[in-house]
């Protein structure tokens, strides 16, 4: 196990970057305590820490995360401690584990939303102004 390690996670908009160390099992997210936000997110954040099980408990992690909405940045939270504990841990099993529950935990999504388009309407990039024949 390395000293400390730096995982980056990706979900739409959302960025977030995660510090992986030796440490007493706290997990502070943009400096706050994770039970500060709200259960949704707590439970999202806590599944990577769940499947490691105990190595959890010897680690500290600090997590920074913006752009986005909530949902967004748990999901790249999620994402950037998953990637995190595979690194500090090197475990090759732990990293299987991660992909056979959800492969999102350490793949990133690339799905962007589509960019809207000139001379059409303002609702999306592909809406466009009805025509009428009568």
């Amino acid at each position: 196990m390395s000293e400390s390690v730096q995982a980056t996670g990706k979900r739409k908009t959302a960025k977030a970057r995660a510090t992986v160390k030796e440490g007493d099992g706290t997990i502070r997210v943009n400096s706050r305590p994770l039970h500060t936000m709200t259960e949704m997110a707590q439970n999202r954040i806590k599944e990577p820490l769940t499947i490691a099980g105990d190595i959890t408990e010897e680690v500290e992690i600090r997590v920074t995360a913006n752009g986005g909405g909530k949902q967004g940045q748990a999901e790249a939270i999620r994402m950037a401690v998953a990637r995190g504990l595979v690194d500090y841990t090197g475990d090759e099993d732990l990293k299987r584990d991660f992909l056979d529950y959800d492969r999102n935990m350490l793949v990133e999504d690339p799905r962007r939303t589509e960019t809207r388009k000139p001379s059409q309407s303002s609702k999306g990039a592909r809406h466009k102004q009805q025509k009428s024949y009568r």
